[in-house]
């Protein structure tokens, strides 16, 4: 069971990843068509989407006791959504040997490092800024 779920959010990365990078070829994220962006189910998908994410961060922000981890927890989660969840998953998934200590995933308490989560922050700035450039520059 342990990795069952290991490879089901190791998929979900990998997935996510194919996606982001397929999308952003094909279309900077700013080049969305308006009729697209305010399709009512556009706009409630979107909204879905973003009440899942604040969902996952509120047991984030409790696993995580730095506010600083918090903070940029709820930036990296908002801005990579199941992408970064996926990512939290696999690091808590390997923190564990085995499923008789899958509770521990969900229960234990981390102390907050911040690390990890700078990093996808500013990752996540320069594939926006880069996304955004084709805008900027026609």
């Amino acid at each position: 069971m342990l990795w069952l779920l290991r490879i089901l959010f190791i998929g979900i990365f990998v997935a996510m990843s194919s996606l982001i990078v397929w999308a952003s070829m094909a279309q900077p994220i700013f080049g969305i068509p308006r009729e697209v962006f305010m399709n009512p189910w556009f706009i409630t998908t979107l909204f879905d989407a973003y009440f899942a994410f604040i969902t996952f961060y509120v047991w984030v922000a409790w696993k995580e006791q730095s506010l600083g981890a918090r903070g940029l927890w709820l930036f990296v989660v908002l801005m990579w959504g199941n992408f970064a969840m996926a990512i939290y998953m696999v690091i808590e998934l390997f923190r564990i040997d085995h499923i008789d200590r899958l509770g521990e995933v969900f229960t234990q308490r981390r102390e907050g490092k911040v690390a990890l989560p700078i990093g996808l922050v500013v990752f996540g700035v320069i594939a926006y800024a880069l996304g955004a450039g084709p805008l900027l520059t026609s």
